[in-house]
């Protein structure tokens, strides 16, 4: 592996409990995860025994947790929703990332509202401001990334949240442009480019997420996932370039090949498939970096 980057996954694409996940991440021969659901509970949800025994299984497998893909201001939900249910999130997750030793937790700007209504842009970063704020005070790092919410509607959304939250990083993800507008350009709104969204927000990125996809033919229908480098979210053109600039940061794979994760019906899973393609996509990434 290079020594300019430093690998991990959401290991829940492998599996939904943590046997599966450690020992997805070890037959790929990481001692990395990006921490996001056990048991299909987000961390910060999980009962606190639970979560005690989590960490003390993570520690005890030498596993270390670089990211917490937390629910924050995700694109579930919307801009009018209880800001105290984001406070209480806030408060579970600062402690157990102190206690896995976790430096970033992945953010959100809140659900798109439909292109053309009312997005309250105002409330985004009032509330952000608060988030970041308090991690900043706890020691710790929030990191934004372009997914289906507010900062995800084109790059310069995103770095218009960089100006206006104070201590705000970027998470950046290769693959999440490919499935949306951009919605800085005129109608009839093409997708977004990845490699122009990364020149555009890469001095800002201090964490990379990737996953590769072809755009979908059309609004409302899944783009197909692919391994790593065959698609088009220019994930070698990326990674090399963020290498030419020091870039010394973690490599997240977050595949979504084998099923889209988010799919509500688990129970259609095949979860040895799962399993299989995340471990061949890790490896497969380990390619792509040392042939840069």
């Amino acid at each position: 592996m290079s020594s300019t980057f430093k690998l991990t996954g959401f290991a829940d694409e492998a599996g939904r409990d943590l046997d599966t996940q450690i020992r997805a991440i070890k037959e790929i021969g990481w001692s990395a995860i990006s921490s996001r659901m056990v048991d299909g509970v987000n961390l910060h949800e999980l009962p606190q025994e639970k979560f005690d025994e989590v960490a003390d299984r993570l520690d005890a497998e030498g596993i270390h947790v670089p990211e917490f893909g937390s629910l924050i201001a995700n694109w579930g939900k919307k801009i009018s929703s209880d800001f105290d249910i984001t406070l209480a999130e806030i408060d579970r997750a600062i402690p157990r990332m102190k206690r896995l030793g976790t430096k970033l937790i992945r953010v959100m700007s809140y659900a798109q509202e439909p292109w053309g209504e009312d997005q309250q842009e105002q409330e985004r970063f009032r509330r952000l401001r608060e988030i970041v704020k308090r991690f900043d005070d706890a020691g710790l790092t929030a990191i934004h990334e372009n997914c289906m919410n507010w900062g995800g509607f084109s790059a310069e959304h995103t770095l218009r949240l960089v100006g206006e939250i104070p201590g705000l990083k970027l998470v950046f993800d290769t693959g999440n442009p490919l499935f949306q507008r951009d919605r800085s350009k005129a109608e009839p709104y093409p997708w977004q480019d990845p490699w122009e969204f990364w020149t555009k927000v890469r001095e800002h990125v201090v964490h990379i997420h990737i996953k590769d996809c072809i755009s979908p033919p059309a609004d409302g229908v899944e783009p197909v996932y692919t391994m790593p480098g065959e698609g088009d979210a220019k994930i070698p053109e990326i990674l090399a370039d963020a290498k030419s600039r020091g870039y010394d940061g973690w490599v997240a794979i977050e595949p979504h090949v084998a099923t889209v994760f988010h799919v509500k019906d688990q129970s259609q899973v095949d979860w040895q498939q799962c399993f299989d393609s995340y471990v061949d996509y890790g490896k497969r990434m380990e390619k792509i970096i040392a042939g840069l």
